[in-house]
C-alpha cells in the first residue's frame, strides 16, 4: 500500500472513529450522567442532553488531534465501553 492510500485509510478510519465512536461514547455519557446529577430527574436529563452537544464536539476534535488512530480508536472505545457497563449496573437495578 503505497503512502497516499495509507493516509487516506487512517483518515478514513478517524472519521468512522469520531462519527459513530463519538455518538456511542457521547450517547452512555449522557445516560450516566442524567443518572447520577443530583436533580430531579427531568432536569437531570435535560442538563445532560444539552452537555452532550459540547462533549460530542469534544470527542471529535480530540480524534483529529491525538497522534495515531490506534490510539484514537482505544481513546473512544475504552471508556465507552466502561461507561455503557456502568450505566448497565446502574439502571439494572433500578425500580423507577
Amino acid at each position: 500500500m503505497n503512502e497516499e492510500a495509507r493516509y487516506r485509510w487512517m483518515v478514513a478510519s478517524r472519521v468512522l472513529i469520531a462519527a459513530v465512536g463519538g455518538y456511542a461514547l457521547t450517547s452512555v455519557a449522557t445516560i450516566f450522567l442524567a443518572l447520577v446529577w443530583p436533580l430531579p430527574k427531568a432536569q437531570a436529563v435535560m442538563a445532560a442532553t444539552m452537555l452532550s452537544f459540547a462533549l460530542y464536539a469534544i470527542v471529535v476534535i480530540w480524534v483529529f488531534s491525538v497522534g495515531s488512530a490506534k490510539r484514537a480508536w482505544l481513546g473512544v472505545l475504552l471508556p465507552a465501553i466502561v461507561l455503557a457497563g456502568i450505566d448497565w449496573f446502574m439502571l439494572s437495578g433500578a425500580t423507577t
